[in-house]
């Protein structure tokens, strides 16, 4: 007598559009947890769902409605509705597909116990959320391959500036460099009064901040240009005087020990550094990830195949963007070159920080008043 035949498993990737639910996620309820996906305009990050077919065909067993930044290599599942094991293996045969690094999956109804059961890794829950962007208090990771990343304290800036101050904190606190309870928005508003060059920092200000605040770890800077940068939406007599700041400071590393590489530090480089045990603090358009082009400093600390994993300190909430994308966020290579490039002039900046030399751990972090 033949084995009777196994009905395989069919799954479907459609859009997610905003105002209009399918029927067939109709019929799965859960109406509280669709009305979330509807409540913020996530259309810049392509969502879709993931949904597995029902024998017949028409209906579905199980969904996900599945984001993520533009020119990333991850996938987030905001949620999993109906047979939620199903769905996750779905979103996860998905991303093979697509030959992503990762995916991730928000907390707001993933349980501990179903996401280690779908072989999801728990996040550390955030130390801080950037300014407007409340997500979920937990979320988990998945690595599809290998990844060589150990994951550092997620810290969100409180403010639209202090960017660069908080990617030098994060990766000295991750180094053991700074203690994890230091970091704070005290920590933050300091480090960046040290590094700003009002109201923003620059590549060799911020190499600066990090030498004077910890002197015992090795800092360089990369610079591709002798002009000052990151001016270039003030008015002529603003420019004026912040461009004599960016001249001192090239006077001030100079004086104690900060190289300036004047060429650009290429994403090979980058990787090399990070795979040292070093940490890189990039400064990225947010054109490609985003949608408009501003300059914004993230921290390279962490490689996978074909990706550098990267600690953004801001999140769009506007766009369903939350902590859990901005965290352990792998970039593909060719995708984070391009996102170097900061107009409009295409320059590259990065600071480099090795590993801190015996002595230098700060329980207090930088110097307060």
């Amino acid at each position: 007598m033949a084995a009777p035949q196994e009905t395989p498993v069919r799954n479907v990737v459609v859009p997610f559009e905003p105002g209009t639910t399918p029927a067939p996620l109709r019929h799965l309820g859960h109406d509280e947890v669709v009305a979330r996906w509807h409540s913020v305009d996530r259309s810049a990050q392509a969502p879709h769902i993931v949904a597995v077919q029902g024998d017949e065909g028409e209906e579905w067993t199980a969904a996900a409605l599945v984001t993520a930044r533009p020119h990333t290599a991850y996938l987030k599942i905001v949620d999993a509705v109906g047979d939620v094991p199903a769905a996750v293996e779905a979103v996860a045969a998905h991303a093979r597909g697509l030959e992503l690094a990762q995916i991730k999956w928000e907390g707001w109804t993933a349980s501990a116990e179903s996401a280690a059961a779908a072989g999801f890794l728990p996040l550390r829950h955030p130390l801080a959320q950037s300014a407007g962007a409340a997500g979920p208090t937990t979320g988990y990771v998945r690595w599809l391959g290998d990844a060589a990343v150990t994951e550092p304290p997620y810290y969100g800036q409180s403010t639209h500036f202090t960017c660069g101050a908080v990617t030098a904190l994060v990766a000295q606190t991750q180094a053991g460099a700074m203690a994890r309870e230091a970091l704070d928005r005290r920590a933050e508003l300091t480090f960046w009064r040290d590094a700003t060059n009002f109201q923003a920092c620059e590549p060799v200000g911020l190499g600066v901040a990090v030498r004077r605040a910890w002197p015992s770890s090795p800092v360089a800077v990369h610079l591709d240009t002798d002009l000052p940068v990151m001016l270039g939406h003030l008015s002529e007599s603003e420019q004026e005087w912040r461009a004599c700041l960016q001249r001192m400071s090239r006077d001030d590393a100079d004086g104690i020990g900060v190289p300036i590489d004047p060429r650009h530090l290429s994403v090979a480089a980058i990787r090399d550094a990070v795979e040292r045990g070093e940490h890189v603090l990039l400064l990225v358009s947010l054109a490609g990830m985003q949608g408009f082009d501003v300059p914004h400093w993230v921290l390279c600390h962490g490689t996978a195949p074909g990706a550098v994993v990267i600690e953004d300190p801001w999140a769009n909430a506007a766009t369903g963007d939350t902590w859990v994308d901005a965290h352990l966020l792998p970039v593909a290579d060719a995708s984070l070159d391009a996102m170097s490039a900061v107009s409009p002039d295409g320059f590259h900046g990065a600071v480099t920080i090795g590993r801190p030399e015996p002595g230098d751990a700060s329980a207090g972090g930088p110097a307060g008043e």
